[in-house]
């Protein structure tokens, strides 16, 4: 998709949501710098220490501040207060225009537009091929040194109910044949022929759920168009309309957010502890194989 995303799907003047959650890189280099343009780097784990940056570049740490650590999970969403806090310190203001990126491609950028979105905030969008894409571009870039002091801005969550789900909210989507619960871990995971990377897990899937990994939506780092994402969904929701997505520890969940959004679906959820929670051992029912093993109806 890349630099097909429409002209206005980056304005200076957003007086509403974005019409797309996807920029290319000419996009977002045109108006680099704009004000009201706050771009993020939402790069996690070993990606984190890339050297280089997208000018003006602030932190998104889904790692550190960005993430829950009251709990004994990864990668769970902080409470409204903290995300508030957290976002105005990067200098975000609710009437501005967010572009986040990764250093991977389309990765752990998919997570922090869907926390976003799961806020309240809609003005965000992920750029497409990430810093590789950018970098390949010719855009220019800069060393990755602690960002520059920002003025606070004066965002505020409004949570969004039912877009970031527990395990509760999962078992009932497994038993309804509304529902499709997507797994994006590879499929040696889901079927449980590869130990879980986390100590401690079950090896396995949830019964019922469907394994779509998240590279298969992309291709060259990039999300694939919008007709190949449906096609990718419809193989295997059929006639389900609420999705709920699932993988590790509920980034790569966002990128299949990511691309059933594109593909045109609208009721969206995403497992917050996935089988980082799910995989412990409990009483949650884990199947191996390389079928979902039947609904839990």
């Amino acid at each position: 998709m890349g630099d097909d995303i429409p002209a206005y799907a980056i304005r200076e003047d957003l007086p509403g949501p974005l019409p797309g959650p996807l920029v290319g890189v000419g996009r977002l280099a045109a108006r680099l710098g704009s004000p009201g343009l706050v771009v993020l780097d939402a790069s996690v784990g070993t990606h984190r220490g890339s050297g280089q940056r997208i000018p003006g570049a602030r932190p998104f740490d889904i790692d550190g501040a960005l993430s829950d650590h009251t709990g004994p999970l990864p990668h769970t969403m902080p409470d409204a207060d903290r995300f508030t806090d957290e976002l105005r310190a990067l200098g975000v203001h609710d009437s501005d225009t967010v572009v986040v990126y990764d250093c991977v491609g389309v990765y752990s950028s998919a997570r922090a537009w869907w926390m976003l979105r799961a806020m309240g905030f809609d003005r965000a969008a992920v750029l497409d091929g990430g810093l590789p894409a950018w970098a390949e571009a010719g855009r220019p870039l800069e060393n990755n040194l602690p960002a520059p002091a920002v003025a606070r801005g004066d965002f505020i969550a409004r949570p969004r109910p039912g877009l970031i789900v527990g395990s509760d909210e999962v078992v009932a989507a497994l038993a309804d044949p509304a529902a499709a619960v997507f797994d994006a871990r590879s499929a040696e995971r889901f079927s449980g022929a590869v130990a879980e990377p986390r100590p401690g897990l079950r090896a396995g899937h949830m019964p019922g759920a469907v394994n779509l990994p998240f590279g298969e939506l992309q291709r060259d780092g990039r999300m694939l168009p919008a007709n190949e994402l449906r096609a990718a969904f419809g193989a295997l929701a059929e006639e389900q309309e609420r999705l709920f997505f699932s993988c590790g520890s509920g980034v790569t969940a966002c990128v299949l957010t990511l691309g059933a959004e594109l593909a045109g679906y609208r009721k969206l959820a995403v497992y917050d502890g996935s089988w980082s929670e799910w995989g412990l051992p409990s009483e949650l029912p884990v199947v191996t194989g390389a079928k979902s093993g039947g609904p839990l109806r």
